[in-house]
């Protein structure tokens, strides 16, 4: 059975743009779309929010409105709806298990939209076991609100931090993603010679002798890419690396893409709910939409 893609929907005009990207990307890969709001939670200039039948009957007009809109841009797009009457993260994190990836809205810079105010959205991107999207809506639709930036062709760039042992998830996801879409494939990586030869320039210049330090890291990136680029030999694939901050180099290449992909460890401390500070800088700050994607 084909697993879905999920999205959150909230009434906000992010959630809005978010169910029109998913729409999009299920089209392309032939999977169902799936609307799912968690009715126990509903924006707060709705009339009697304190009522649950009214909370039932604000989300079940919310999602028939939202699949109207989607099945008429796309009549062949199996969509289905679910509401659950429970708390956001838990109805979120709950439609993981069987989905094939979770989109969500985003305002960026430091606030996801809706479902996801505070804490709830560093739950479901820290515990979500499946790549989950973030996507805003652009400025040209603000009237609307209900349409993201989102053509076929262009650049889906993913963010490599370990060219060494790349995570198989996250290049899977990327080169898929840009497969889809008749993308290219732009592989941004960011490195920094080891601390010993910020005090050894003899040590410098010996590498440099031996072909290079930037060379020696640009094949080892292309190492990894490769067994990729043959499973994949229908995308095009570019790359990028610099001697500077890793989400800095990631955030360069984005204002060109149609889709940023970034990793996230699931093995990180039990007290902890963090993203990693690459991955928390790009979803803040770039413009395109960003999916997050889990790895060991």
């Amino acid at each position: 059975m084909l697993r879905p893609i999920v999205v959150g929907l909230d009434g906000s005009r992010e959630s809005r743009a978010a169910a029109d990207w998913a729409a999009r990307e299920a089209q392309r890969r032939t999977v169902p779309l799936r609307l799912v709001t968690a009715w126990i939670w509903r924006p707060v200039d709705v009339p009697s929010a304190q009522e649950s039948e009214a909370q039932r009957l604000w989300a079940e007009g919310l999602l028939g409105e939202a699949r109207e809109e989607l099945a008429v841009r796309h009549p062949e797009l199996q969509i289905e709806v679910e509401q659950v009457s429970d708390l956001a993260p838990h109805a979120l994190l709950g439609q993981t298990e069987h989905a094939e990836m979770l989109v969500l809205g985003s305002r960026g810079h430091g606030a996801i939209a809706g479902f996801l105010l505070g804490s709830v959205g560093q739950q479901v991107l820290a515990r979500a076991s499946v790549p989950v999207v973030l996507v805003r809506s652009s400025k040209g639709d603000a009237a609307q609100g209900t349409r993201s930036v989102d053509q076929d062709g262009g650049e889906v760039v993913v963010a490599i931090q370990d060219r060494n042992e790349p995570a198989e998830e996250l290049l899977e996801f990327a080169f898929a993603a840009a497969a889809a879409r008749g993308a290219t494939l732009r592989a941004v990586h960011a490195w920094s010679r080891p601390p010993v030869f910020a005090y050894n320039p003899a040590a410098v210049r010996k590498g440099d002798e031996d072909g290079g330090w930037e060379g020696r890291v640009e094949k080892e990136l292309l190492d990894a890419l490769a067994p990729w680029r043959k499973r994949y030999p229908q995308v095009e694939v570019a790359h990028r690396i610099d001697l500077a901050a890793a989400a800095e180099v990631v955030l360069q290449a984005a204002p060109n893409a149609s889709l940023v992909v970034v990793g996230r460890k699931t093995h990180r401390p039990a007290l902890g709910m963090r993203i990693g500070p690459v991955t928390h800088g790009v979803i803040h700050h770039a413009p395109a939409p960003v999916a997050v994607v889990p790895h060991g």
